[in-house]
């Protein structure tokens, strides 16, 4: 095999592609350790040109942990494991339209999402991220030590629950997998600690943080808006232009991402597949 070679972004806190590295085949340890590193490091790693089979994309998975199963997105036709994340010509919203981190409302979090891009509009529809230990870091001592005296709560309910976002929609187009399941909140620190790095993160986020355990929504409200203020700050961002075949893996505990929504009347297909973590870290 070549030597793994990798690019970084023009961010230096999030975004690492390689380069000269094919996933369709058996890895070995040392280059899945480095992968491992480096989405400890910089949130979530790119790779270009992987023309992967379900049964692929699964056996990449798998080397990082036991696949968590996403149960409200339709799943991909005789894999059970990998989800859909489809945006037809006529549908005007999308998966994924606003910043968020993957699966924060469950009580044990997925680690990681690897989302294979299978088709791509003739433009549009990049990825944001963010890495919020680099937030965290850039956050005053005083700030941080009480952030670290804190929890949030996280749901899927407003999303989708019975009543929740997806629900209303009448272009969803049946995206969502089981509507009899029920959300229930999780209740997490609202800094964490890596399990490899040992880094500090901050673990809120838009899509999912609800309210600040203890607080009323206003107070909660205001504390949270302030975070996510200095989170958006550009300089904690990269930005991902998908190709066919492109796939984008990243750390759900230290990062959000967007999707971006500007390719209407386009047809946007994607396999995501998300591993398991374990209880966080305060």
């Amino acid at each position: 095999m070549k030597a793994i070679q990798a690019t970084h972004f023009k961010s230096p806190f999030v975004g690492l592609e390689f380069e000269n590295l094919d996933l369709s085949g058996p890895l070995c340890e040392e280059t899945t350790e480095t992968i491992r590193v480096a989405l400890a490091q910089y949130g979530v790693v790119f790779f270009r040109d992987q023309y992967l089979s379900p049964e692929q994309q699964l056996d990449f998975a798998r080397r990082f942990a036991p696949v968590d199963r996403n149960r409200f997105f339709k799943a991909v036709d005789g894999y059970p494991e990998i989800a859909e994340v489809l945006k037809e010509p006529n549908q005007t919203s999308n998966i994924g339209g606003g910043w968020h981190t993957d699966h924060s409302y469950d009580e044990v979090p997925a680690m990681g999402s690897i989302l294979l891009a299978r088709e791509v509009p003739p433009y549009g529809g990049d990825t944001l991220f963010i890495n919020m230990a680099a937030v965290f870091d850039s956050l005053s001592p005083g700030l941080q030590a009480t952030l670290e005296r804190l929890h949030a709560v996280h749901s899927a309910k407003h999303v989708f629950g019975h009543e929740g976002r997806w629900a209303r929609r009448a272009d969803a187009g049946g995206r969502i997998l089981n509507p009899d399941v029920v959300p229930e909140d999780a209740k997490h620190p609202i800094v964490i600690k890596h399990p490899k790095s040992g880094r500090k993160i901050l673990y809120v986020n838009p899509g999912f943080t609800v309210q600040i355990d203890g607080w009323t929504l206003a107070e909660s409200k205001a504390l949270l808006d302030y975070l996510y203020q200095e989170a958006m700050r550009p300089e904690f961002q990269c930005r991902f232009q998908w190709a066919k075949g492109s796939i984008a893996f990243w750390d759900n505990l230290m990062t959000w991402h967007y999707a971006l929504n500007d390719y209407h009347g386009y047809r946007r297909l994607m396999h995501r597949i998300t591993v398991a973590g374990q209880a966080l870290q305060h």
